[in-house]
């Protein structure tokens, strides 16, 4: 597996610690990325793919 996907997955499991907690960080998160489509966005997903 690449560094992206090493990253990604720890900060999936980031999230979802943190979401355990009283404020839904993982549902922020995932509204901004859908609203803002913002590029660090985009180029992560292309580097997980791009293999």
């Amino acid at each position: 597996m690449n560094p992206s996907r090493w990253k990604c997955i720890f900060v999936l499991l980031l999230l979802t610690l943190l979401g355990v907690g009283p404020m839904p960080i993982t549902s922020i998160i995932g509204i901004y990325v859908v609203v803002a489509r913002p590029r660090w966005f985009r180029d992560l997903v292309r580097r997980v793919y791009d293999e």
